[in-house]
């Protein structure tokens, strides 16, 4: 999964795409690159982040996705929005595929979308908003209250007659410290056990960086070395800004994982 951000503000390439020359551009290299889903999003998610206006949020949307689905009709398009109102109308314009990184906790008419248009729906663990997320996030035990907070919004996605279609994401970096987004990376395969494919989003974050002592703009290699112990421990879609290492990352664990079970 390649993302597009069309925000000024984002940690990494805020501001980058911000005419429809670039987008194009960058929508093509990640396709040619070996990216099967792109994920458009138009707020900023990164910590501290300010929201924007519901209207801003889907005029920029719409924009980009229109641009992309007339350019690109065949590629499969995910949209980062946790307003159900917004993932309604990006749905009805052609979009397959909703990302809410609150899933489902900051607007409760999100499953409903869901269930009407039954489309996947990436579900999404956060601890706070994006303002306040970073500020002294604390946990009992992470893996098992990510655990059940998953089994919980499952459960009532299902009671909406959604079953299959569920993608689960730990949220890596939403209300996490260092410590916490390493212990759902060490365990990421205990999420198998609720049936559903996990994605990894950990590109360029400060996971990396405050280890390394990178900035975002340097963190590819890190990125590609913690996606490789994603896809060891069961991680089935990267969520990239680098499509093509993290293609070759997913073809060599690929490689490794066959041969060794033969």
């Amino acid at each position: 999964m390649g993302i597009l951000n069309a925000t000024p503000d984002s940690f990494y390439d805020g501001g980058m795409f911000d005419s429809e020359k670039k987008i194009l551009l960058h929508v093509e290299k990640m396709i040619i690159d070996g990216a099967s889903i792109i994920d458009i999003g138009a707020v900023s998610t990164r910590p501290g982040a300010i929201g924007i206006s519901e209207e801003r949020e889907l005029e920029r949307l719409l924009e980009i996705q229109n641009l992309i689905i007339h350019h690109f009709p065949d590629i499969i398009l995910s949209v980062d929005t946790y307003r159900s109102q917004i993932a309604k109308t990006v749905l009805e314009n052609g979009a397959h595929i909703i990302n809410d990184i609150s899933g489902g906790i900051f607007d409760k008419k999100m499953f409903e979308v869901i269930a009407k248009y039954q489309v996947p729906y990436i579900l999404v663990h956060i601890q706070g908003t994006p303002k306040n997320m970073q500020q002294n996030p604390q946990y009992e035990n992470i893996v098992d209250e990510i655990n059940l907070f998953f089994q919980q919004q499952i459960a009532k996605l299902n009671q909406l007659g959604i079953t299959n279609n569920i993608i689960l994401d730990p949220g890596f970096g939403f209300g996490k410290t260092l410590e916490h987004n390493y212990k759902l990376l060490h365990h990421l395969n205990s999420f198998k056990e609720l049936g559903h494919p996990i994605l990894a989003g950990v590109s360029r974050k400060s996971m990396i960086n405050k280890i390394l002592n990178t900035k975002p703009q340097d963190a590819l290699n890190g990125t590609t070395i913690i996606n490789t112990i994603a896809l060891l421990n069961g991680a089935n879609i990267l969520r990239v800004h680098d499509v093509k290492e993290a293609v070759e990352a997913i073809q060599l664990v690929e490689f490794h994982n066959h041969t060794n079970h033969k």
